[in-house]
Order: C-alpha cells, then sequence, then structure tokens
C-alpha cells in the first residue's frame, strides 16, 4: 500500500500550490467574517476530511465563535462514496444557533446536504456551508447545488491534499492535487 501512494503523490498533478491554498482561505476568511461576525455561529468541522482547513481557518476569523465537530462519511476511505454513515454528532446544541460547516470538499453534495439537514432537523436559526473546493461536474445534487463560501475551483478529478485524501492517506499533502489519469 505504501508504494502505491508514493507512485501516485509522485505521479499527480499540483492544481494549487500550498501558497495558493493559503490565500484562498485568506479570501475565504474575509468572506466569512463579513457574514458571520456578529451572529455567534457554531463551527462544525467535518471529520476527517475538514480537520486541515479548519485548524487553517479558525485562526483567521477573529471573532467569537465556538467550534465542534462532526463525523459523517459516505466514503470510508474509498474511492467511491454510498450511503451516509454517522460516526460522531455534535455536542453543542445547535437550536437557536447559526451553524457554519467546513467541509473539505464539495463534490456530489450528498454528505453536505445531510449534515445541513441534520442541522436544520436540530433547529439551527441558519445553516451556511464553507468548503476548500468545490469540484465541478454536473453531478451535484439539486439539494445542494453550492457552498455558501467556497475557496477553490477544481475540475472534475480525484483530488487529495489540505485534508482530501487518496485511501484514507495524503491528506498532509501541502497542496492540492489531482490523481493522474482523473
Amino acid at each position: 500500500m505504501i508504494e502505491e501512494i508514493k507512485r501516485v503523490l509522485q505521479e499527480a498533478r499540483c492544481l494549487f500550490t500550498g501558497q495558493e491554498v493559503e490565500a484562498a482561505l485568506d479570501r475565504m476568511a474575509a468572506a466569512i467574517t463579513r457574514e458571520l461576525a456578529d451572529s455567534n455561529p457554531v463551527v462544525l468541522s467535518v471529520m476527517t476530511g475538514a480537520v486541515v482547513v479548519t485548524g487553517k481557518l479558525l485562526p483567521r476569523l477573529s471573532f467569537p465563535l465556538q467550534v465542534d465537530y462532526l463525523h459523517a462519511t459516505r466514503y470510508r476511505e474509498r474511492l467511491t462514496g454510498t450511503d451516509l454513515q454517522w460516526k460522531a454528532y455534535p455536542t453543542i446544541p445547535l437550536r437557536g444557533r447559526n451553524v457554519l460547516i467546513v467541509d473539505d470538499i464539495l463534490d456530489e453534495g450528498d454528505t453536505l446536504a445531510g449534515i445541513v439537514n441534520y442541522c436544520l432537523q436540530q433547529e439551527a436559526a441558519s445553516v451556511k456551508c464553507a468548503v476548500l473546493v468545490d469540484k465541478q461536474h454536473d453531478r451535484r445534487t439539486p439539494i445542494l447545488p453550492q457552498a455558501d463560501f467556497t475557496a477553490l475551483v477544481a475540475p472534475d478529478s480525484y483530488l487529495f491534499g489540505y485534508g482530501m485524501d487518496y485511501k484514507g492517506y495524503l491528506r498532509n499533502a501541502p497542496g492540492i492535487y489531482a490523481v493522474a489519469g482523473t
């Protein structure tokens, strides 16, 4: 497996350097601040992919907020998604709160749509989504056609880096990469 991971990294195409990702996070943080600075939001990090994005984003949000996480996944370290599986729910009550969900990627949107629906069922006052990458294609669920805040837009390739993984690896890649041949 390790040899496969090394090969995938070596053959991958860098779409965004670390410097480009950091600049995009600055722009996204400014947009979030303009909209949510006075709303006392709960920021929910979607594990595991959003761990890097959330860690990079939070210091850029210089206003009062609370942080929690949830773990809902369709991929389970595979290359394709199936049903939505909840591994952990937020512990901060969402009723009456403004919620900002932070995720690594908006691909087909089923996972994020399920999380938004959960937050609304918990009677959140509002729910906004921030994603590092919006992957462009025509397979998006009509329930969630786009995120409220997007740092980067990428082509329809299998992506890894900055939290996005390839078979559970490469989340720590210093940029955003497309797997060769995708």
